[in-house]
């Protein structure tokens, strides 16, 4: 029996950050978008996440930063690696260098109210319970027994991803040996006795903190007394009760703004991809928090996914182009969790990690290795694969000055961009997909350059002929 045609291009599988991002960028291209989200209502509890500087420039990319500078809180970028409190290096190459504090349910609200107005369907209350995929599209079947179809299924439904497990894709790596309390509240202590106590008590348990943040408010996170279930969040009681177990006392802790709990789990998909089905997100991997990375990960896969996937859609992506999407975006993962099992070894309070973490402190003092480290947590020094070429080629651009004003308000529509300092380059039959800016005041000390939609360097030179190859590479044939 021949299947049903496919009612959508696109069905995501959960309405998280990379979700919601994953429906917009496929919105730009006019493809057919349903986002299914097993949850009714939003989170009981507001956890503060933190958008990297990476994730900042791509919300510049798309017209949303504003708003999200509306909701959030602005924090100095440094202190990241294994909180280790250092400052940010001077003269970090972007226009963002800074951490965005913000609510995790603004964030989602405001990706999926930006999705929706895109021209996105969100179904909430809706949970993925099957789906069988054939060479012309995939049949997802919800809880409730209704049944869609849809060119393509995306999971983005988290660490215990259905999508994922009904996929049959492996998801090796180590269970949660651990879990860390982690919320901000208000604390009655004066901060004298405050730093003195976390001065002692951290000597012995790690990690262990009270930070202020803004009057009478400080970030808290404690070891918790046992691994339990991440889905709950945890009681004031059980902060109260772990700070008087570790450091005497409960620090007088009220008024919580918002409570959460972690593990130490380390996992990644074996593949993010089984033929018409991907995976994005933490439906991809999952790993501790240290470094505030998990939620920008996941939003920069779905920034790479999603011009790729609209374009094999439309019938304008060459083959390999999907396939980029993994090459690309699982070595980036599995450099993440390798940098948060460091961070890991460096919060121990065992005296050989004691004396690591004491080595790499004063290690941090040259600026080299400090800009290293905030390069690769904030996802800024982040090179793909592109071939031999400048040290550019693969890497993604700051928001320079152009004529036009500031790059990034170039790239709104999520097209790619030529941006041509000769004057003498074409976009030709790509016109229709690829911008062009021909400005010799461009601030680049290159002749010209081909930007993909997520801002990363795909080509740089002066000879049409060898730009319009790389056109066809990264965005199909010619029109016409």
């Amino acid at each position: 029996m021949d299947s049903p045609s496919p009612e959508f291009d696109v069905i995501i599988a959960g309405c998280g950050p990379a979700g919601a991002v994953l429906a917009a960028e496929l919105r730009l291209h006019e493809v057919r978008v349903l986002v299914l989200e097993k949850e009714t209502e939003p989170a009981s509890f507001v956890r503060i996440v933190g958008l990297h500087i990476r994730s900042l420039e791509l919300m510049a990319m798309r017209g949303l930063l504003d708003r999200l500078l509306e909701r959030g809180r602005k924090r100095p970028a440094g202190g990241f690696f294994a909180a280790i409190p250092k400052p940010a290096p001077a003269g970090l190459d972007s226009a963002h260098a800074y951490l965005l504090g913000i609510p995790q349910p603004v964030i989602v609200d405001l990706l999926e109210a930006h999705a929706i107005h895109l021209g996105a369907q969100v179904r909430h209350g809706c949970a993925v319970t099957g789906f069988e995929q054939d060479d012309e599209g995939v049949t997802v079947e919800l809880a409730d027994g209704e049944r869609l179809r849809s060119r393509y299924l995306v999971g983005c439904d988290g660490g215990r991803s259905t999508v994922r497990k009904l996929l049959g894709v492996g998801f090796p790596g180590e269970p949660s040996r651990t879990e860390t309390l982690m919320g901000e509240m208000a604390v009655k202590a004066p901060p004298e006795e405050i730093a003195a106590k976390v001065r002692e008590a951290g000597e012995t348990h790690r990690p262990f903190w009270l930070r202020p943040f803004g009057a009478d408010v400080y970030s808290v996170v404690v070891p918790a007394a046992g691994v339990g279930d991440r889905a709950k969040p945890p009681t004031l009681e059980e902060f109260r009760q772990q700070l008087r177990a570790i450091a005497g006392t409960d620090f007088g802790v009220h008024s919580p703004r918002w409570l959460s709990r972690f593990g130490d789990a380390t996992r990644l998909a074996d593949r993010y991809r089984v033929g018409r089905v991907l995976l994005a997100g933490d439906a991809a991997h999952i790993h501790p928090p240290l470094g505030g990375q998990g939620l920008n990960l996941g939003v920069q896969d779905a920034f790479n996914l999603g011009w790729k996937l609209a374009a094999r859609i439309r019938g304008r992506a060459p083959d390999a182009l999907l396939d980029t999407y993994e090459a690309e975006r699982r070595p980036v993962a599995a450099d993440v969790l390798d940098n948060t099992r460091a961070q890991g070894q460096l919060v121990s309070a065992e005296p050989g990690a004691r004396a690591l973490r004491k080595l790499l402190t004063e290690l941090m003092d040259f600026e080299e290795v400090n800009r290293y480290l905030i390069e690769k947590i904030t996802a800024i020094g982040i090179r793909y694969d592109f071939g031999e070429g400048p040290d550019l080629l693969g890497r993604r651009l700051p928001d320079i000055d152009v004529k036009a004003g500031r790059l990034y308000d170039l790239l709104h529509r999520g097209r790619g961009l030529l941006l041509d300092r000769t004057e003498r380059l074409t976009t030709g039959g790509w016109s229709d997909r690829v911008d062009h800016l021909a400005d010799p005041t461009a601030a680049l000390d290159v002749p010209g350059l081909l930007l993909r939609p997520d801002g990363h360097v795909a080509w740089i030179g002066d000879d049409q002929q060898e730009l319009d190859k790389h056109l066809s590479r990264w965005f199909g044939e010619p029109a016409g």
